[in-house]
């Protein structure tokens, strides 16, 4: 089932989360007609390759002609507008940029994959929890009606100072014709009439005067609080929605809402500010004893600067935290001498800034590192879809000093991923006579000189974003803070839902719950170590609890993606529990578990039954990447064989837990059939002898037999066919062996053995 249907099948509470990110920047109904071919893609890959961007953008547009010309013959005019309109918005606004829809695309499919993951779990996790709760939504719709009335009592303030001028001009004008009339006439009745008036007008001037500075005091006073009370702090949630999303949690959204919030109240602003100067203007025609335009416009004026100088300094964001292409699902981790990118966007997004605003970009103060490349770029409002103000680094390098580099040597691996840094804005902002400087930095960032770095550094930034909302703490790891399990846990799904699309429930989180904290009650209130997580070996074993885990989540990404997103492979569950789920199956039904024991590898327990009606389990050596290289898993699974006691081999593996037949479960993912398998004189290089490698598993019930280890798979029905048809069982028997396998805990249980015999055929 493709990952659309299964999202189509959602409750309508999760349907309306996927409703929220797909706009006219993706259109709903591309994902729906095109669903298969662009989970077909890799678009993460794209996101950061222009050149295979522009080629998936091409083909995109090619796939929605085909949709055109088969909706054109079934002559639904609706759906031939739609798409008309659909594919002439998408290549208008892509052309120049085709990263930019890779980027989308990427996270929408992300989005759904960590949905539909949610959707699996009984009970939505704290952090979640926390970032989408309802009161945060009913702020943000404060926080975009306050702006609107700001706006729209800054537009009511410019018709009174608009009024209050022309009154004055009257008045201007009423005061000079009287100035100027003989001396004589000034003594009329109908001068002192006139006089009267005046006196009038001027009251009613100081008056307006009044009224207009108390409506400019109220924008500004409201303004400053929607500032400093609603819209910082939503700009504050948002940052910390970003670090989430960093460590595979909910996408953050929320920016061109912001933007739209910042820039709406700077106009606003600057509309007061230019307000104020036409007051100026009045006050050096007028003035009078107790004029309040003299006595409050440079308290406000200094006021409207202030507010104006804090909304500049806040709305400069890291749109896109730094991240190297090669792995753009692991940001924060930069390697010395690869390229990395990072996007900056000025949330007042006004046309005069346009190519006016100069970035560059630094690395922190401690002089081990320096950054290579083009490091000055000007901001503008082309290179993003959306048009926002925005500048994007493409080609920056961290280059390790040599009098550091000569010191490395003393410092551990584990010391390199523990050591943050920081990447550092700064740019200068002059319009309308006000001028302000800007900074900003990169949430930490760890830096490698050695790919084997990658997982403990990707750990250290997965424990510093789920637990410090300080996006500068760069001493965090001279006294990293515990995290609660229900926590991690938490986060440790969201790895595998956003890096191999699944996330793992609860039965899955309770055993990796026993493997950090042992036999426990309750894990909620429990307090984990930084240590314990990434530094200290498991009970027994060479590596670390977060090692295994990141073995695991890469022997998924390469080699068993589409049966672990299926949710075919039950993964996590111990050894123990696996022959409680099995005890009481069919005999032939199995369960496919990570090995706890070996890094990255799988392995199957199966049950059947003695003669006697005994119930035994068998469990084969884990399959690594190396066999996993050579031979698909659903291959494996297909054409497992084993040797009993008679010699007669069979295919053990009849049902997958809990009772789906076998080929009903990985049918569709077999590479080929097995007839398909040519037979060994079909083939061959001329002048020699064509061969076939038949490995096989033997299960021996005494367990002093010996075996050695070999890097064997197991055989296929078809060339089992072709061994039976040119020897003898005889001769299969007395074969040469190399053996290799895995001892069943249990006292008496069978061993697996694998086998390789080498047949030539005569």
């Amino acid at each position: 089932m493709s990952q659309w249907s299964q999202v189509q099948q959602l409750e309508i509470k999760f349907l309306e989360q996927v409703d929220q990110f797909y706009d006219d920047n993706f259109p709903m109904e591309v994902r729906h007609l095109l669903a298969q071919w662009i989970e077909s893609q890799d678009w993460e890959a794209a996101s950061n390759n222009e050149p295979m961007a522009t080629i998936l953008l091409q083909n995109l547009l090619i796939q929605l002609d085909e949709q055109l010309d088969r909706v054109s013959q079934e002559k639904n005019l609706l759906l031939i507008h739609n798409l008309k309109r659909i594919r002439k918005l998408l290549q208008g606004k892509y052309h120049g940029n085709p990263m930019h829809i890779a980027v989308i695309i990427s996270n929408c499919l992300r989005e759904e994959r960590r949905i539909l993951a949610a959707a699996s779990m009984p009970v939505q996790g704290p952090l979640e929890k926390q970032l989408q709760n309802s009161v945060v939504s009913e702020r943000q719709r404060n926080v975009e009606h306050k702006v609107s009335a700001i706006k729209n009592s800054a537009q009511m303030t410019e018709q009174d100072v608009k009024y209050l001028e022309d009154l004055q001009e009257e008045f201007d004008f009423r005061y000079k014709t009287i100035q100027s009339l003989e001396q004589g006439d000034k003594n009329s009745v109908l001068m002192k009439q006139e006089m009267v008036m005046l006196q009038e007008m001027l009251n009613t001037l100081d008056y307006k005067r009044k009224e207009v500075l108390n409506k400019m005091t109220q924008v500004i006073n409201e303004s400053d609080v929607l500032m400093n009370n609603m819209l910082l702090e939503e700009l504050l949630d948002w940052k910390r929605r970003q670090q989430i999303a960093c460590i595979g949690g909910p996408l953050h959204s929320g920016l061109d809402q912001l933007q739209n919030c910042f820039t709406l109240l700077a106009e606003s602003l600057f509309q007061v500010r230019r307000q104020l100067e036409k007051l100026d203007e009045l006050l050096t025609k007028l003035t009078y004893d107790g004029d309040p335009i003299l006595l409050q416009r440079p308290h406000l004026l200094e006021r409207v600067n202030f507010l104006l100088y804090n909304l500049f300094r806040s709305s400069f964001v890291i749109e896109r935290q730094p991240c190297m292409p090669t792995h753009p699902q692991r940001p924060m981790v930069l390697k010395t001498l690869i390229q990395f990118t990072v996007k900056l966007r000025l949330l007042i997004k006004l046309p005069e800034l346009n190519y006016q605003i100069r970035v560059k970009a630094t690395i922190d103060n401690n002089r081990r590192f320096v950054l290579c490349g083009t490091h000055v770029k000007a901001m503008n409002m082309d290179e993003s879809a959306n048009g926002s103000l925005s500048v994007e680094f493409r080609h920056l390098q961290p280059k390790e000093m040599k009098s550091s580099a000569g010191s490395k040597g003393n410092e551990g691996p584990q010391m390199v991923t523990e050591e943050l840094h920081s990447i550092s804005f700064e740019t200068q902002v002059s319009l309308y006579g006000l001028t302000v400087d800007l900074e900003t930095s990169s949430l930490p960032v760890v830096m490698i000189s050695n790919v084997s770095q990658l997982p403990n550094a990707w750990a250290s930034i997965i424990w510093y974003n789920l637990l410090s909302k300080d996006s500068q703490n760069l001493g965090f790891f001279n006294n990293p803070p515990t995290a609660t399990l229900s926590q991690l846990l938490e986060v440790l799904s969201w790895q595998f839902s956003s890096y191999v699309g699944r996330g793992l429930n609860s039965e899955q989180l309770n055993m990796l719950a026993e493997k950090l904290m042992g036999q426990q009650i309750s894990y909620n209130d429990y307090q984990l170590s930084w240590a314990k997580f990434c530094k200290e070996h498991l009970p027994g074993k060479s590596f670390t609890f977060w090692v295994w885990l990141e073995a695991i989540l890469d022997l998924i990404k390469k080699h068993i993606l589409p049966l672990w997103i299926d949710g075919y492979i039950m993964g996590f569950v111990s050894k123990e529990k696996e022959r409680v789920l099995l005890r009481d199956k069919m005999p032939g039904t199995f369960l496919l578990r990570f090995s706890e024991s070996n890094l990255g590898g799988i392995t199957f327990t199966w049950v059947d039954q003695s003669e006697n009606g005994e119930v035994r389990f068998h469990s084969v050596e884990p399959y690594n990447k190396g066999r996993l290289t050579a031979l698909p898993f659903a291959d494996i699974l297909r054409d497992y064989k084993v040797i009993l006691a008679d010699n007669v081999p069979e295919n053990p593996l009849k049902y997958l837990y809990p009772d789906i037949p076998k080929d009903k479960a990985f049918g569709k993912y077999y590479s080929s059939q097995p007839n398909e398998v040519s037979r060994p004189t079909e083939g061959g290089v001329k002048g020699y002898v064509p061969a076939v490698f038949i490995p096989i598993s033997k299960i021996l019930y005494d367990s002093t037999d010996p075996h050695s280890p070999s890097d064997l798979l197991p055989m296929s029905p078809s060339v089992y066919a072709v061994l039976t048809e040119h020897l003898s069982p005889t001769v299969i028997e007395t074969a040469n062996f190399a053996m290799q396998g895995s001892q069943n805990s249990m006292q008496g249980s069978p061993i697996c053995v694998h086998t390789l015999i080498k047949l030539q055929h005569p």
